[in-house]
């Protein structure tokens, strides 16, 4: 019997150890909220810069010219980028140059291009996320 009264005495020891360490580290956590809290109006404002800079190292532009199967222009082609992730669209409608262009696009994004124009049809292209260039040009034609 004198080994099960030393283990019921110990047990309390070891919950007020268990308390102990409790209280202790909810004096280091705040303490941490504390200091955070001091440096908070020195990062912020630097936090803050960053996403700016990170999105304009992120935007990449897609350019190019629909042309026929002599490679002259096609005024008023409708050309389509599309979304492979979340599969919206924009569209252009090229001028008297055929040149069209979409800027402000997502590098982590793949996109796939094409034009059309009176039922025809370009090849589609893709423009892929681990292609590392910002400004791609790619020229479609209608035949």
């Amino acid at each position: 019997m004198s080994n099960a009264r030393a283990a019921a005495q110990q047990r309390p020891r070891r919950i007020l150890t268990v308390m102990n360490l409790s209280s202790s580290l909810s004096r280091r956590i705040t303490h941490l909220a504390a200091a955070t809290l001091l440096l908070a109006p020195v990062a912020l404002p630097l936090i803050g810069s960053v996403p700016a800079a990170a999105q304009a190292a992120a935007s990449r532009t897609v350019q190019g010219k629909v042309v026929n199967k002599g490679e002259a222009p096609i005024k008023g082609a409708v050309v389509h980028l599309k979304d492979t992730r979340t599969l919206t669209q924009k569209s252009f409608i090229t001028p008297d140059d055929g040149e069209y262009r979409f800027g402000q696009l997502n590098s982590n994004t793949d996109y796939e291009i094409w034009a059309e124009q009176d039922g025809k049809k370009s090849s589609v292209k893709t423009i892929s996320s681990f292609d590392t260039k910002n400004t791609f040009t790619v020229i479609l034609k209608i035949d």
